[in-house]
């Protein structure tokens, strides 16, 4: 166990050091930009950009590329977090042991800062640093784009949201948690097969099973 959280730990410590550097790089400073770091900084694990790593090392995937599309998918992750605390939503004051990020500013800051965390997910996967060609960069783009949207986690919490003081059939609340939680996590997954240009079977199997993993973390 020591030795996961050591390899976690480092592969944390990248993605936060990538982000810290993608961030010094914005080329003109906004009010929004405050809010955003306190959301994505907040202490989480970046266990999305560990799953990106540790199955494009099986591949034999360059560690900076995988840290830059594990950095995108924790960018996804923080807007979702900044949105789910939101009163209209969780309506949660604590994250992590902090102030919640509507909490810290305010709502509409919050609702910004997490929008802006979302589109610099596509910035860093359509940005010149990740040496990858254009239609790879295209294809993660746009499958990132549906795991994230309606379909995906953006559908997923709204079934969630939708849900509460219900009674729901188990079904509906797996279904529910593959949206919310397992279609980023297959993303995760997925990324890597696109990246090696894996046909549509092995690209479906590499995506089943991080929509899997993302089950088991849920439960």
């Amino acid at each position: 166990m020591a030795k996961f959280k050591k390899k976690l730990n480092a592969i944390a410590n990248s993605t936060n050091s990538y982000l810290k550097s993608f961030f010094s790089k914005q080329l003109y400073q906004s009010n929004l930009l405050g809010p955003m770091k306190y959301g994505i900084f907040s202490g989480g694990k970046r266990f999305r950009s560990a799953i990106v790593v540790n199955t494009g090392k099986i591949f034999g995937i360059d560690y900076k590329k995988l840290i830059m599309i594990g950095a995108a998918i924790e960018c996804v992750h923080s807007y979702s977090l900044i949105h789910d605390d939101l009163p209209s939503m969780d309506n949660d004051d604590l994250r992590r042991g902090k102030l919640s990020v509507h909490k810290k500013y305010n709502e509409f800051t919050a609702i910004l800062a997490g929008s802006s965390l979302l589109t610099f997910a596509f910035e860093i996967l359509s940005g010149k640093d990740l040496k990858l060609s254009k239609n790879f960069k295209n294809e993660l783009v746009k499958t990132l784009a549906i795991r994230a949207g309606h379909l995906g986690l953006a559908g997923g919490q709204y079934f969630d949201l939708t849900f509460e003081k219900k009674k729901i059939s188990k079904k509906s609340i797996i279904s529910m948690q593959k949206k919310k939680t397992g279609e980023l996590f297959g993303f995760c997954c997925e990324s890597v097969a696109i990246i090696k240009g894996m046909n549509s079977k092995k690209r479906k199997k590499l995506k089943q099973i991080g929509v899997n993993i993302g089950l088991l973390f849920q439960i």
